[in-house]
């Protein structure tokens, strides 16, 4: 088995729906993996506009889930903060998940969710440590 990403809420390729968009409910979607490598100790999670004008635009970050973790409840990474994981600034300045942020009438942007298992990396790190693992996503 490959180490693997997956969404109820929408398939692969297919619209992010208004519940999860910025304009709509804001909420995150909920995220399940499976096949995580041997020895993975945490995640790293990023979800990208990978058609954002300039460059690739993070609306959402999350780091040190625990290795032991299969899944990201929905809404739990909104402003809500419901679940107590450590975030990363988005490109909107903020430290939760903020969802597709489409203008009526503009082409539809390509989102990308990666999970990293970063296994040989501790949350202790010094900063411009390089990490070893492997990332399940959307390519």
């Amino acid at each position: 088995m490959a180490f693997t990403l997956t969404s109820p809420a929408f398939q692969n390729g297919q619209p992010i729906p208004d519940r999860h968009a910025r304009r709509g409910d804001n909420l995150s979607p909920f995220l399940a993996w499976s096949d995580p490598p041997p020895g993975t100790q945490s995640y790293v999670l990023v979800m990208e506009d990978t058609d954002a004008p300039s460059q690739a635009s993070r609306h959402w970050i999350v780091y040190d889930i625990g290795g032991d973790r299969r899944h990201l409840a929905e809404g739990r990474s909104s402003k809500a903060r419901t679940e107590d994981l450590p975030h990363g600034f988005n490109d909107f300045g903020n430290l939760h998940y903020d969802g597709p942020d489409q203008h009526p009438g503009s082409k539809p942007h390509t989102y990308r969710f990666r999970l990293a298992a970063p296994w040989h990396c501790q949350s202790s790190h010094r900063p411009g440590t390089r990490c070893s693992g492997r990332v399940a996503g959307c390519p």
